[in-house]
């Protein structure tokens, strides 16, 4: 899982690194939205908190696990390893 979880963050790193060419590349799969929103919808899910979203975002998907097994969305609760 380490291993697999360094090279993610590399490619992430990567794009992060090389937003025009990736901007590029993502366009082919825009469906028609223009590049200024395209950009814009890409920004709010790769960005720095995509490299580590830090304790409070581990905290984040805990609870939200936690409240979908408490209102039966999922059957059993997950147990968590941050790799």
């Amino acid at each position: 899982m380490e291993s697999v979880g360094q090279d993610i963050r590399k490619s992430i790193q990567y794009g992060l690194d090389h937003r025009e060419e990736a901007m590029t590349y993502a366009m082919q799969f825009s469906r028609g939205l223009d590049t200024q929103k395209a950009d814009r919808f890409i920004g709010m899910y790769v960005n720095e908190l995509t490299l580590d979203y830090g304790s409070e975002g581990r905290e984040a998907v805990r609870r939200l696990l936690d409240e979908a097994h408490q209102k039966g969305i999922i059957p059993k609760p997950v147990p968590l390893d941050f790799v």
